[in-house]
């Protein structure tokens, strides 16, 4: 099963649109995740349109239009993957021992925010995954997304993308 990880698109307020990499990922993947910040119902329906299955939450920058059709949490199993999506986690400082008690019974936590790239796992196995931000890259050199693999419960082939502009 193939996974693109998106998080803080912010369509059409700070980018017009994904970039054309992105949306060649999304349309080759069996899940999107996307970890909130949308900030436009007409982009859900685009993304949703374009993606085999789409498992979103929102963020802090959605109104209610987008908080009354998507979840704070988001929980799945994707091929006996256990996964949660939410958009904020608090400060980096703690951010393992906060999510390892937040989401027990995880094994992959996807979320957003602060639009810097995360990959680090708790010392009771959470794999915790921030893609970054395909459009608004803030501080950091590239806007990014992340690609990964699951089989049979195994997230594997973790992947962060930098996306040309």
């Amino acid at each position: 099963m193939k996974l693109v990880l998106i998080a803080d698109t912010h369509v059409p307020k700070r980018a017009r649109d994904l970039p054309a990499a992105v949306w060649t990922a999304i349309e080759a993947a069996d899940v999107v995740l996307h970890a909130g910040d949308w900030v436009d119902e007409a982009f859900l329906d685009r993304l949703e349109s374009r993606c085999v299955r789409l498992v979103g939450v929102y963020g802090n920058n959605d109104g209610p239009a987008l908080r009354a059709r998507l979840p704070e949490v988001a929980d799945v199993e994707l091929d006996g993957l256990r996964v949660a999506v939410v958009h904020e986690t608090g400060p980096a400082t703690g951010r393992e021992q906060r999510c390892e008690a937040r989401f027990p019974g995880r094994d992959l936590l996807v979320f957003g925010h602060s639009h810097i790239p995360w990959a680090t796992v708790t010392p009771g196995g959470l794999r915790l995954l921030n893609p970054g931000s395909p459009t608004d890259r803030r501080s950091q050199p590239f806007a990014t997304f992340m690609t990964a693999d699951v089989e049979r419960g195994a997230l594997t082939g973790i992947e962060l993308h930098r996306v040309a502009r």
